[in-house]
């Protein structure tokens, strides 16, 4: 089984603390949009490649969990997997860890290749393929974390 790839590692910043204490719930998502950030270098959508091209990736939709409370000054690593990719969509897994080893939070995300000249869905480009590719296969998990798939809901105790 392959490991989760280390992709940032950063600290708990002042700014980002809401009046509960902890790390306010919009900076968990700042934190997962840098995660998708160094999924694109990883896979060769450099600043320059994304100019030169005029091709970059959108997030189609993203699901948040929150686990645990970030607190001031904590030190943080985001760990990114491959859940699934075809020629111009990828599935990608973000799990938040405190430097203790706590699991604070997960995102869950779709991710789409765009062409930024016409505005619509593009394939991945030959060479992002070929990244893309190598990521997923040395980042994919056998076994799936529990918060992929996962449904909004309010869980009901059945009557009767």
């Amino acid at each position: 089984m392959n490991k989760p790839k280390v992709i940032i590692e950063d600290k708990v910043r002042e700014d980002w603390i809401d009046y509960n204490g902890h790390m306010n719930d919009a900076k968990y998502a700042k934190i997962f949009s840098w995660g998708v950030d160094r999924f694109m270098k990883l896979v060769g959508i450099t600043d320059d490649f994304r100019e030169n091209s005029h091709y970059t990736v959108f997030t189609m939709e993203n699901h948040i969990c929150y686990l645990a409370e970030m607190k001031l000054g904590k030190p943080f690593e985001v760990h990114l997997q491959m859940i699934d990719y075809d020629e111009k969509r990828a599935h990608v897994f973000y799990e938040l860890y405190g430097k203790d080893g706590k699991r604070a939070a997960t995102s869950e995300q779709m991710l789409m290749g765009m062409d930024q000249t016409t505005g619509r869905p593009a394939p991945f480009p030959e060479n992002i393929v070929a990244g893309v590719k190598e990521l997923a296969a040395n980042h994919t998990l056998g076994e799936m974390p529990d918060e992929v798939g996962r449904v909004i809901g309010i869980r009901r105790k059945r009557k009767g």
